[in-house]
């Protein structure tokens, strides 16, 4: 069981998942929450349920799965119907992320939490022992989501301005990976912050 846990966000198409893959590669066990929120709406859930009271059935796919291409539609389109999709599914998430995490068997444990700031943060995850931001300026993230998911520019606009601002995540931060070149770069600092968190849970360990 990991008894450090250290908190992964940032902005959209910032590279947290190319982070997450680095440090997974170095033995460490990840916490997606993004992998949480499609386990805890899944076919038959009390949550996908939910989602269906609040948003119409017409937010399901023939097979009763959620429609997920709607969904993304509605809720970047109204910041007040992307807040009740928060309030439904955001606790499940976080309950299923701190369980992966709890039973993590490596030296330390990472949830990674595109949405931390937006969630409330250290407030809703107290549990997060460090906080490691990876940052990308405005327009990295732009080009990235270009073409990643082949939309348009207006779309790719809509999804950033939902999310916290670059000052905002930042203030949260212990830790910074700038990520605004070749994922290459990024190496030798995920090795650099690994050391560091492997440190820090063994004097953790030593204080339990």
């Amino acid at each position: 069981m990991s008894n450090f846990i250290v908190g992964l966000t940032g902005g959209i198409a910032s590279g947290k998942s190319e982070v997450s893959r680095r440090f997974e590669a170095l033995g460490i066990v990840v916490a997606d929450a993004d992998i949480a929120a499609r386990e805890v709406v899944a076919q038959g859930s009390p949550v996908l349920a939910e989602i269906a009271k609040r948003f119409g059935s017409d937010i399901l796919l023939a097979d009763g799965s959620l429609d997920r291409a709607r969904l993304r539609q509605l809720i970047f389109a109204d910041a007040e119907e992307r807040r009740a999709l928060e309030a439904i599914t955001h606790p499940a998430i976080r309950a299923r992320v701190r369980e992966v995490c709890a039973a993590a068997e490596s030296p330390y444990a990472i949830a990674a939490i595109p949405l931390l700031t937006e969630v409330g943060g250290r407030a809703a995850y107290d549990w997060l022992d460090r906080i490691l931001v990876v940052d990308a300026p405005e327009a990295v993230q732009h080009a990235r989501l270009l073409r990643r998911d082949t939309i348009d520019a207006a779309l790719a606009d809509r999804m950033i301005q939902a999310q916290a601002s670059r000052a905002q995540r930042l203030a949260l931060a212990d830790d910074v990976i700038v990520n605004d070149g070749h994922p290459d770069q990024l190496q030798v600092h995920i090795e650099a912050l690994d050391l560091r968190y492997r440190e820090l849970a063994v004097g953790r360990a030593a204080d339990l």
